[in-house]
């Protein structure tokens, strides 16, 4: 199982990223040892979303296509579950993603 999620940083940005354990992630993120550069940077506060995705074919699909949304369209799909499907039931196989948080 796979997971995408969005992490708020110390910057009020959005950190979008992929994993297999949510929990380890965080807090590599958090420890800045193995967390991604930009989180080194900007110390991540909080996990905003979640989504739970059978294959990581998928999750990097999903990933890179969260990359592409503007801060605006994040922030919605935060606050908007139902935004999720209409923005990418065209460019992913969204039947395989669930909202965890």
């Amino acid at each position: 199982m796979y997971y995408i999620y969005l992490l708020r940083c110390q910057n009020n940005s959005l950190y979008t990223g992929i994993t297999t354990d949510v929990t380890r992630r965080l807090q590599e993120h958090q420890k800045g040892k193995k967390g991604a550069k930009y989180t080194r940077i900007y110390t991540p506060l909080k996990m905003e979303a979640i989504w739970k995705c059978e294959t990581r074919s998928l999750a990097l699909k999903l990933e890179y296509q969260l990359k592409q949304l503007p801060k605006v369209k994040k922030e919605n799909l935060i606050k908007n579950e139902t935004l999720f499907k209409e923005i990418f039931e065209k460019k992913v196989n969204i039947e395989n993603y669930y909202r965890l948080k």
